[in-house]
C-alpha cells in the first residue's frame, strides 16, 4: 500500500539533504501515517483507515462521519 493519508490525501514530499559544504542529495519526506480503526455508528461496523497523525486530530474534533463524507467528496476515499 502507498504512503498516502486516506482522509486527507497527504504523501511523500521530495526535497534536498544540504550538507555542511551546501551540497545537495535528493531526499523524501514522507507522512507520519499510522493504521487505525475506527468505529462508525451509522454503518455499524468497524473501518480500519491508513491515517496521518493530523488527520487523526481532526478526526477527533469532527468526528469519523464527517471526515469519512469530506474525504469521498474529494476523492481520497472510495
Amino acid at each position: 500500500m502507498s504512503r498516502v493519508c486516506q482522509l486527507t490525501g497527504k504523501s511523500v514530499m521530495v526535497g534536498n539533504n544540504v550538507s555542511h559544504s551546501n551540497r545537495k542529495t535528493k531526499r523524501k519526506f514522507y507522512p507520519n501515517l499510522v493504521t487505525k480503526k475506527f468505529f462508525v455508528p451509522e454503518e455499524g461496523k468497524f473501518v480500519t483507515l491508513k491515517i496521518s497523525t493530523s488527520a487523526l486530530r481532526t478526526v477527533n474534533k469532527k468526528g469519523i462521519t464527517a471526515c469519512i463524507k469530506e474525504a469521498k467528496e474529494k476523492g481520497f476515499l472510495k
